[in-house]
């Protein structure tokens, strides 16, 4: 069992909390009528997620054997075999349909058309697709979009274009800061963690981050200003926040650049005070 759940990555879920940013965002965060439906959401996208993530490590099994930390992964050790894995991911798969089908929530239909797209995106992405560099970040980046239209299209909240922009610009920046750890190690050890890992080098990552941190601290700013958030929210002090959305990019770039820990972005907001604050 304690392999299983391994094999699940339950940690990875905290990215999933992004479907309640709508929510948060619409001021409705403590309002049952639209966190119930957010929570089934919650909890079918963490099985979908748990059976790319488990389909993943059987496809991948040849080169996590050669990898410094993934070799220890259930599958690549083999303490779950291949065949118990597919099992594991069909289940998975069918716990999370079910749910969007069962979970007694309006706009059902939603989520269980962005939960198929989901995987089946990522699924294509585990085959192939992340073997293209440029493309393989980008698929990271819109996976995180589709769940903000999970949770704000089972709420009937608005989708504005500004968290659909922000959660995009912030996806794409910690998928290239990922990238940029695989990156060092190859250039480091001559090892390819991942197939595409030679289209890429450090001085493209830098300026690819340095861009991305650029335009969405842009885009922050620009939100904060508009006069649809501003009546929204009844301040037009909500610039001041800017301050915090730049320290936690910079925390973010010296963890990435100086400190050479960007592997992980859910272990980092788990145990970096400085960005959690």
């Amino acid at each position: 069992m304690r392999n299983i759940i391994t094999l699940l990555r339950p940690h990875q879920w905290l990215k999933n909390l992004f479907i309640f940013l709508p929510l948060f965002f619409s001021r409705h965060l403590v309002d049952w009528e639209y966190i119930y439906p957010c929570i089934i959401s919650f909890v079918a996208y963490c099985f979908a997620a748990s059976s790319v993530y488990c389909f993943n490590d059987i496809w991948d099994v040849a080169s996590d054997r050669l990898h410094p930390k993934k070799c220890k992964r259930p599958i690549a050790s083999g303490k779950i075999s291949r065949k118990e894995g597919y099992w594991i991911t069909l289940i998975c798969i069918m716990i999370s349909l079910l749910l969007a089908i069962l979970g007694t929530i309006d706009n059902h239909h939603y989520l269980l058309k962005i939960l198929c797209f989901y995987i089946i995106v990522n699924i294509a992405y585990c085959i192939k697709l992340k073997q293209i560099a440029i493309v393989d970040v980008f698929i990271i980046a819109i996976g995180f979009v589709l769940r903000i239209f999970a949770g704000g299209l089972v709420a009937n909240i608005y989708i504005s274009q500004w968290i659909v922009l922000m959660t995009f610009l912030l996806a794409l920046f910690l998928a290239f800061a990922k990238r940029r750890d695989d990156v060092v190690i190859y250039e480091d050890t001559g090892m390819k963690v991942r197939r595409n890992v030679n289209r890429y080098n450090l001085q493209f990552m830098n300026q690819a981050l340095a861009i991305i941190a650029s335009v969405t601290m842009v885009c922050y700013i620009m939100y904060t200003v508009s006069d649809e958030v501003i009546e929204r929210m009844h301040t037009s002090y909500l610039y001041v926040t800017s301050i915090f959305v730049l320290a936690g990019i910079m925390r973010y770039l010296q963890l990435t650049i100086v400190d050479v820990k960007s592997g992980s972005p859910t272990k980092i907001l788990m145990k970096d005070l400085f960005i959690q604050i």
